[in-house]
């Protein structure tokens, strides 16, 4: 256990290690995705023969991967670079190595899935191309056997509607990032918040809920608008004049405790009144005193839409099918790893006030690339955003073995841009026209097997 925290300058400057030189600048993708029976439709089990633990043990035993284990389960995979992980309802999801560009996280992807559907193809378990289970109710999904999520689990359902449902049904996509001091990782962290309505329109694919048809193009996004109102959204000292790193930590610091890890048992702080870091800070929890290691842990409970660790995540799309997965770092890295195209997409989307910016977002959910912004719709602005973005990845000159730079990762979902849809506006057709309403047309359809790899 690493030592007490003395000052809150400790904390300051756990987020100032995070800088680094230019050329030392990674990307990071975390990639969540849904799997199901085959047949069913069903949200597939974490336990049984034909469960999530037991693709992670094929997966261990074919490729090599090391086995994590909580309370005799299997709950993670270690590999060399990247580890495979589970979200609450059995999502799995890949945490991919840190790599130097596109080129990188791409070969790494295929990998994974080609491995993935290799010990799934037998199982009659099918991995879909959705942002949310199509089928199965909250309730009819397994809890991972993880003890953090026993802790987070019945408290999300007192502190909102639908956080339940973040966790079991829900998978996202994220891109990590690196900063070269304070001023820039402001700089990319308001950004990419005033870029979330942007990002929740283009990327929105989770129209389908418990066997139908929700009402959104992103329910997921919609889902976190009322999970926890003390640790989501888009805050609003990220806009202010001149905020930097202390404006996040007191942020931080009064956003409540989940629990607290000593000798690899987790303590529930989530009954009433409830603790803060900084309380926890100031007075200490039954003998313990507040650690770096606590305030790291503290901060993974942080869902904002934009979260500030030693990196910046950015956590607003829907998972994607295969071909699109690489698009949110790709866009990422070409607007926020170029300066101007950076301001460039500033330019886009300055003007909004706070309540703007929320009821825009909003909007989003439901109406996609066709929300109003003014005379304009998001559309408009998503392409002049993926412009950018294709600029900035042209000028980073990162080339593959057949010379093309990282643009290409945004060619498709460019197309679909510029054509008024999203992922969600095609599942939404398909619901309606070739699948009839039927849930194994569906699962067809958006099955990795049936999407493919480019």
């Amino acid at each position: 256990m690493s030592d007490e925290i003395r000052s809150t300058e400790e904390l300051l400057e756990y987020f100032q290690s995070g800088s680094k030189p230019r050329d030392k600048w990674r990307i990071g993708t975390e990639y969540e995705k849904v799997a199901v029976d085959a047949h069913s439709a069903r949200a597939l089990a974490f336990s049984g023969p034909r469960g999530v633990e037991t693709i992670l043990k094929r997966l261990a035993d074919r490729y090599g991967y090391e086995p994590e284990d909580e309370e005799g389960r299997i709950i993670a995979l270690k590999g060399p670079v990247s580890s495979i992980t589970l979200e609450p309802g059995g999502q799995i999801e890949l945490s991919g190595e840190q790599c130097a560009d596109i080129h990188c996280a791409h070969r790494e992807f295929q990998r994974h899935v080609q491995e993935l559907l290799e010990v799934t193809r037998d199982l009659d378990v099918a991995v879909l191309g959705l942002g949310m289970q199509p089928l199965s109710r909250v309730d009819e999904i397994e809890l991972l056997p993880k003890a953090r999520y026993r802790i987070m689990y019945p408290y999300m359902g007192r502190k909102g509607r639908l956080g339940q449902r973040m966790m079991k049904q829900t998978a996202g996509v994220q891109a990590n990032l690196d900063y070269s001091d304070e001023a820039d990782a402001m700089r990319k962290l308001r950004v990419s918040f005033a870029l979330t309505p942007l990002v929740h329109a283009i990327f929105a694919n989770s129209p389908l809920t418990d066997g139908d048809l929700n009402g959104y193009l992103t329910y997921r996004a919609h889902i976190w608008t009322d999970t926890d109102p003390d640790r989501c959204g888009i805050p609003r000292f990220v806009f202010n004049e001149g905020a930097g790193f202390e404006d996040y930590l007191q942020f931080a610091l009064d956003v409540p405790m989940y629990f607290l890890i000593r000798d690899h048992r987790y303590i529930d702080l989530t009954r009433p009144p409830g603790l803060t870091f900084r309380q926890f800070m100031e007075r200490g929890y039954d003998g313990e005193r507040a650690t770096l290691e606590d305030w790291g842990n503290h901060l993974t409970t942080i869902f904002t839409e934009v979260r500030l660790k030693k990196y910046i995540e950015i956590r607003s799309a829907d998972s994607q099918p295969p071909p699109l997965m690489l698009a949110l770092p790709a866009l990422c890295k070409g607007i926020l790893y170029d300066a101007d195209c950076t301001l460039a997409a500033w330019d886009l989307v300055k003007r909004w006030s706070y309540e703007e910016r929320l009821k825009l977002d909003d909007l989003a959910h439901k109406a996609g690339l066709e929300a109003p912004v003014g005379r304009l719709r998001l559309k408009d602005l998503a392409v002049e955003l993926m412009q950018i973005a294709m600029v900035g990845l042209a000028r980073q000159q990162a080339l593959n073995e057949r010379g093309e730079d990282e643009s290409i990762y945004l060619v498709r979902l460019f197309d679909q841009v510029r054509n008024g849809y999203n992922q969600a506006n095609l599942v939404v057709a398909r619901w309606k026209g070739p699948w009839n309403y039927d849930l194994s047309r569906m699962v067809a359809g958006v099955s990795y097997e049936a999407e493919g790899i480019v």
